[in-house]
């Protein structure tokens, strides 16, 4: 089993990152939001790591924070909720601002994270409360909206639509969301922009 790995950042995207460890190896990580906004400044990292292991297919997922794997481990004990759906709701909310809509039993702002849905919005509330109590407040897991300045928006706008792409989102309608939000905003950060969009999709 593969704890973390810690090496140089060869490739990283909002969704994706691959590091590079001793002996040239690269490893290809699934990430969220909120580890790609704790790590894109920096050269090398260390990552948690859950392996996701099917019969075909073998999926690493990586974590900035041992209590964001903490959180993605348990989003993936409620029924209906898989290792992408999981990706997403932390892409959507940091640590501590998931934490608090659990414990405060914020349904309706947890339902609104694309493919999620009421009823399972619920379940977790429902299952997870009496767990999340320990990472509601997290400050080091916050997510530093508006840090990353922004050089061109139809860079912002490629990457955006790249990464929501490798969400599982087509790309036409994401396009014309996206160019939406830049629109409103043309100094969004990535970040913000995918949130957002999260949300319309």
């Amino acid at each position: 089993m593969i704890d973390f790995v810690k090496g140089k950042i060869d490739e990283l995207t909002p969704a994706t990152a691959v590091i590079e460890c001793a002996g040239g190896v690269g490893y290809a990580l699934n990430i969220s939001l909120n580890t790609y906004s704790a790590i894109q400044d920096k050269q090398e990292v260390k990552l948690y790591v859950y392996e996701a292991i099917r019969e075909d297919a073998w999926v690493l997922f990586g974590f900035a924070s041992k209590a964001e794997r903490e959180l993605f481990l348990l989003l993936l004990t409620v029924s209906g909720v898989g290792g992408n759906t999981a990706r997403m709701v932390l892409s959507s909310f940091s640590v501590s601002e998931l934490a608090t809509i659990i414990t405060e039993n914020n349904d309706r702002l947890l339902a609104t994270v694309k493919g999620l849905g009421k009823k399972t919005a619920q379940k977790i509330i429902l299952e997870l409360k009496d767990k999340v109590a320990s990472l509601v407040e997290t400050p080091s897991d916050s997510l530093a909206m508006g840090s990353v300045p922004v050089a061109f928006n139809k860079e912002v706008h490629d990457e955006a639509v790249e990464a929501l792409k490798m969400l599982g989102f087509p790309p036409a309608p994401t396009s014309k969301v996206v160019k939406g939000i830049l629109t409103e905003d043309p100094d969004a950060p990535i970040e913000k922009v995918i949130k957002l969009a999260l949300k319309m999709l």
